[in-house]
């Protein structure tokens, strides 16, 4: 796949694919969570499994982060789960996503260039 094959915003490099079990989703706000999670840039795909109460998503991580998602779905009433597990992947996919968007925002240099000459030495 490349980028062209993606949501406009997407980079094939920088998705990712994140699945979080949440709670207080109801009948009457979950169209309204799916919706405004899918209309916000970045986002590549957004479901609910209502049978095991999941979010599954992916989405670019220099765009998108978890925290703007969990703003999100606090301002609808619902929250992610305070089980453990949940927390361990919550705390890994917030590491991975800072990560993502460090290495994107980085200016690499180059360590091999020939220094420039200093004034007053003579060049040839």
């Amino acid at each position: 796949m490349n980028d062209l094959d993606h949501r406009p915003g997407v980079k094939e490099i920088n998705l990712v694919r994140r699945n979080l079990k949440l709670e207080g989703v109801t009948e009457d706000n979950r169209e309204a969570i799916i919706l405004e999670i899918d209309t916000l840039v970045g986002i590549e795909s957004v479901s609910f499994d209502a049978s095991t109460a999941t979010i599954n998503m992916a989405y670019d991580a220099t765009h998108c982060d978890l925290d703007g998602i969990e703003a999100l779905l606090q301002a609808h009433g619902a929250d992610t789960s305070q089980g453990l597990w949940t927390k361990i992947k919550e705390g890994y996919y917030k590491f991975v996503d800072q990560n993502i968007k460090d290495n994107d925002e980085h200016d690499p240099h180059c360590c091999n260039a020939m220094p420039k000459a200093l004034p007053g030495s003579r060049k040839k």
